[in-house]
């Protein structure tokens, strides 16, 4: 078996991008000096999508079912089906049937140790919900599907981490799911996966408020007084270096995130506009605080682009160098804190 690490890379939405970033990603030969990618499609679709976009040509080793992967080349394991239709561009439920299949093959590889971690090609969210899949996201099946009752939605790139309290929920919903409690759960898987997964002694975490400008002292709204204070203050108590709440506005238009490790967004957009405003071609989506490692690029289906073979790699290219990376952290991190010194009561020296 190769020591390299094995990463599982899956199709998406066969009508959207995923195929052209993934064979982009894969023609740099490089990637198989510290890695053995295995991609969960189809052959057959991937061709049809060199062919379409005149890309350069990728050797591969095609497998039906997971097995033993050449440790040499990119690796495709065949799980969808033959008679897939390819519509580039398009939203069928059809292409959403084989999306959820093949993320369902390398879950189950990731579950069975034939893989060591996971990158996840975008599907469409709203499609793949009439196969029957009742998650909003990937985040949310894989928490479940793992046991990660803490979990963290985290956006990293070389600029900037942004994590988010609430997810892909309505924005109405937000305010009534904030509690102090759930900050702070929060606030600490956070602060374990900076140490842990990324290599950061400290963290330094700014806290963002809910309401404009932090809700100028009440004025426009009681969560930061009732609810994000108090969080920080319990937060700071368990040893968590968390600050603010800041506004959002001034808060990344002055840059005041290059000062910090992470922020912490209280919902969605709040957090992820100003993310992808300034990091869209290479950030990463990681699932904090799960026993498994999964990223997945920043970007959506581009159906809008599909045809046009302008889609860029850089993110899923992204996604990869920080699956290894956080693998190599995890694995130091576990060897270095598996056998820590007893605590010495001094008092009693």
């Amino acid at each position: 078996m190769s020591e390299k690490l094995r990463i599982g890379i899956t199709q998406g939405d066969s009508n959207g991008v995923g195929y052209e970033v993934i064979i982009k990603t894969l023609a740099d030969i490089r990637l198989l000096e510290f890695c053995v990618p295995v991609v969960y499609g189809s052959t057959k679709v991937m061709s049809y999508y060199r062919k379409l976009l005149n890309a350069d040509p990728v050797n591969y080793n095609s497998i039906p079912i997971a097995g033993e992967f050449n440790p040499k080349l990119a690796n495709v394991v065949n799980c969808i089906s033959d008679d897939l239709r390819v519509e580039p561009g398009k939203s069928t439920l059809e292409a959403a049937q084989e999306a959820l299949r093949a993320l369902q093959t390398a879950v189950d590889d990731l579950k069975r140790g034939r893989i060591d971690v996971l990158v996840t090609a975008p599907f469409n969210k709203q499609t793949i919900h009439g196969t029957g899949f009742s998650f909003p996201g990937h985040t949310e099946y894989l928490a479940q599907t793992f046991d990660g009752k803490d979990y963290i939605m985290l956006l990293i790139s070389d600029v900037m981490r942004v994590g988010v309290i609430t997810g892909h929920i309505p924005l109405s919903d937000v305010p009534k799911a904030l509690s102090k409690e759930c900050i702070v759960r929060k606030l600490r898987i956070l602060n374990g996966t900076l140490q842990r997964d990324f290599g950061v002694h400290k963290p330094r975490i700014a806290v963002l408020g809910l309401n404009p400008h932090a809700s100028d002292g009440g004025l426009l709204g009681r969560e930061e007084d009732d609810i994000i204070i108090p969080a920080i203050m319990e937060a700071e108590k368990q040893g968590i270096l968390a600050f603010g709440p800041y506004a959002s506005d001034g808060f990344f238009g002055s840059a005041a995130f290059k000062r910090f490790d992470a922020v912490v967004a209280m919902y969605h957009d709040q957090g992820l506009a100003p993310f992808k405003a300034i990091s869209f071609n290479t950030g990463v989506n990681y699932t904090a605080g799960l026993s498994v490692i999964r990223t997945s690029p920043a970007h959506g289906v581009g159906y809008d682009i599909v045809k046009d073979g302008t889609a860029s790699p850089d993110s899923l290219r992204a996604a990869l160098y920080a699956a290894c990376d956080i693998w190599h952290h995890r694995k130091e991190y576990d060897r270095i804190t598996a056998n820590p010194l007893p605590k010495i009561d001094v008092e009693k020296l």
